[in-house]
């Protein structure tokens, strides 16, 4: 019979997955367990199946039987493993792993995602619970939600999008892309309105960060990458906020929270002034973020993408 501890990180796994859905960002629908302790998939224009065990009191054949199940699942987008942090545990893990390295399912390795939970946890102590819940709220959203469901959008990916010098056009760049598809520049060019080497210039600096991506290393036909329809999806969110329209009061506290994983204080920027960046913001990415945003928002140059909303449970 499964613990209490069991039972507390098993749920909390589905009501972590299910909040972050209330970014708009993307539906939520628990799925069918199975083989497994907790499933669910999130969709958007695609559909990530997420499934996962966790590990209590298992012995070490245990762990060997949770990870083979993860990994022989076919349909699985990531393979979630929440396990007691103990030294036996971890290196019984690293064995186990290690003996997929050499076959046919090494492949699959990336897809597994370990979040450890200190041995001492106790279900029946409230703080304790609050403290295991928000620590697997940060390091699910920041691993999982990001590398999965977000496309592995950082930090780092936002800042240097937000650095064009040309605000409105990398956004206008990328729903151009994702809806009629790039073939040539000069055909694009002349859609978009814009110079063909201005194009050019915005088109590599979106490569290069990852947000389009293309067969080919020199280019020639590009598509937009899941990182940049997750940027595409979180500016249309910041749009609302413009707008105040974001939700009740314009607060999202799971988009809000996403963001600032991202590097994203959007709340520091008032609306009405979101347009207007002054010489000291020029050094701030979310000032240079949501005057992009703002821009496109006033040039009509985007086609925004509506907010995904929970699906029922199953």
């Amino acid at each position: 019979m499964p613990s209490p501890e069991h039972d507390f990180l098993s749920e909390s796994a589905l009501q972590i997955m299910e909040n972050a859905a209330k970014s708009g960002l993307f539906s939520y629908q628990e799925g069918s367990r199975n083989l497994f302790d907790f499933s669910c998939d999130l969709k958007k224009d695609w559909s990530k199946i997420i499934s996962g065990q966790t590990l209590w009191k298992h012995d070490r054949d245990g762990i060997d039987k949770d990870i083979r199940t993860l990994l022989t699942q076919r349909d699985v987008a990531a393979a979630v493993y929440i396990a007691r942090h103990s030294t036996q545990n971890k290196r019984r893990l690293a064995e186990v792993t290690g003996s997929y390295r050499d076959t046919p399912m090494r492949e699959r390795l990336s897809r597994l995602r370990v979040f450890w939970v200190p041995a001492d946890f106790d279900a029946k102590n409230a703080n304790a619970r609050d403290s295991a819940y928000a620590t697997l709220r940060d390091e699910m959203t920041k691993d999982l939600l990001m590398q999965v469901v977000l496309g592995g959008l950082t930090p780092q990916d936002v800042s240097r999008f937000a650095a064009s010098g040309r605000p409105g056009y990398p956004l206008a760049i990328l729903s151009y892309v994702k809806i009629q598809e790039y073939r040539s520049l000069s055909s694009t060019s002349k859609s978009l309105g814009l110079s063909t080497q201005i194009l050019k210039e915005e088109i590599q600096r979106l490569f290069v960060v990852g947000f389009l991506e293309s067969d080919s290393l020199q280019g020639g036909i590009f598509r937009i990458s899941d990182s940049g329809n997750a940027i595409l999806d979180i500016c249309s969110r910041l749009r609302d906020y413009l707008h105040e329209d974001l939700g009740e009061d314009n607060k999202n506290q799971e988009l809000e929270h996403i963001c600032r994983l991202l590097g994203i204080d959007y709340s520091s920027i008032p609306s009405e002034v979101a347009s207007i960046i002054t010489r000291r913001e020029l050094q701030n990415p979310t000032a240079l973020l949501m005057q992009h945003v703002a821009q496109a928002d006033l040039d009509g140059s985007v086609e925004w993408p509506e907010p995904y909303f929970t699906l029922p449970s199953t």
